[in-house]
């Protein structure tokens, strides 16, 4: 499928239902029901390593991507949850992967997207290079847009040499301790007894870090928490340790990444979600319903970008076409 097929359909749709891997229909709000379900092309349009970028349409699976990016001994840090959720998809959603504390957020891996309009038309924002600062930052707009501003279908990747040595320890240590003595860390992962470190880079760098954080070796990374219902807190970095009680006291299983201020919470039932949620938004966060828990809204309190959101999907689709439900964008009209 090419970029004029995608236009086409969406044009004459009346609902779109925007599909990718379906790793991530449960997250947020449910996906349109009865929409005409379209999809973006598939495959790795253009790549040159010396650059360090990589033009991919939106349908190709991350996994498919990252076999491409290592014969050039290279890597792109999406890093989902699942190596099947599709590039697009990835960014719709814009849920940053665990090494955020190294790598930044999502969002920074994007220079260029082509998406399509809710009329049907192919629109480029940003540019392919990495210093690129001309007009609008649409690809920034586009990363958790949950596709209600348009369906991406194309977009140029930064990409980074893969590090020489990724190795995982875990250590009885405190973590905002290691924080602070550790020089970028790629992830801190607390489960509130033992904390899971990720370090990256050259080998000896990475060997006299391990040595300052001490801890055992692991093979594994962490096992992220399992269950019919979970979530994602997000809070001010600082507030983690003060949500401990609550977690513990509600009996989800909960990991921490220390320095992020995410921390992923799952549960047998959707009670303890709804607890957490409660107490992350008395500490000015929130919670965002990853999957189950279909009693629980998908964002729960209002979001602070809400409006700006609502005015956004009301100029780039005024008839509320795009992935309906996605995102609560009460104010936005419907034809």
């Amino acid at each position: 499928m090419d970029l004029t097929t995608v236009a086409e359909q969406v044009r004459a749709a009346d609902v779109v239902a925007i599909a990718g891997g379906g790793t991530h229909w449960e997250v947020g709000g449910p996906p349109p029901a009865g929409g005409e379900e379209v999809a973006a092309p598939v495959g790795v349009v253009a790549y040159d390593p010396a650059d360090l970028t990589v033009t991919v349409a939106a349908g190709t699976r991350v996994r498919e991507l990252s076999v491409v990016l290592a014969e050039a001994a290279q890597e792109c840090a999406l890093d989902p949850r699942s190596a099947d959720a599709t590039v697009g998809g990835t960014l719709a959603v814009g849920l940053s992967g665990h090494r955020r504390l190294r790598y930044g957020p999502l969002r920074d891996r994007v220079l260029e997207v082509r998406f399509v309009t809710a009329d049907g038309r192919v629109v480029k924002g940003g540019g392919p290079t990495v210093k690129n600062v001309s007009g609008f930052d649409l690809p920034r707009l586009l990363v958790g847009s949950f596709g209600t501003v348009g369906v991406l279908v194309q977009v140029i990747l930064r990409c980074q040499p893969q590090p020489e040595v990724a190795e995982w320890s875990v250590t009885d240590a405190d973590p905002f301790e290691l924080r602070r003595r550790l020089y970028r860390p790629s992830c801190l992962a607390w489960d509130g007894y033992r904390t899971h470190v990720l370090l990256e880079g050259i080998a000896a760098d990475v060997r006299r870090e391990r040595q300052s954080a001490g801890g055992e070796p692991s093979t594994a990374p962490p096992e992220w928490p399992r269950g019919p219902h979970r979530g994602r807190v997000s809070v001010r970095p600082s507030a983690v340790r003060e949500l401990v009680p609550v977690l513990r006291d509600t009996g989800v299983r909960w990991l921490a990444e220390v320095g992020v201020g995410t921390i992923h919470v799952a549960a047998g039932t959707e009670e303890p979600l709804a607890a957490v949620r409660a107490a992350a938004e008395r500490q000015g966060g929130w919670l965002l319903r990853e999957a189950g828990a279909p009693d629980l809204d998908g964002f729960g309190r209002a979001l602070p970008n809400l409006a700006l959101q609502a005015r956004l999907a009301q100029a780039f689709d005024p008839t509320g076409k795009l992935n309906p439900g996605r995102l609560p964008l009460a104010e936005r009209v419907r034809a």
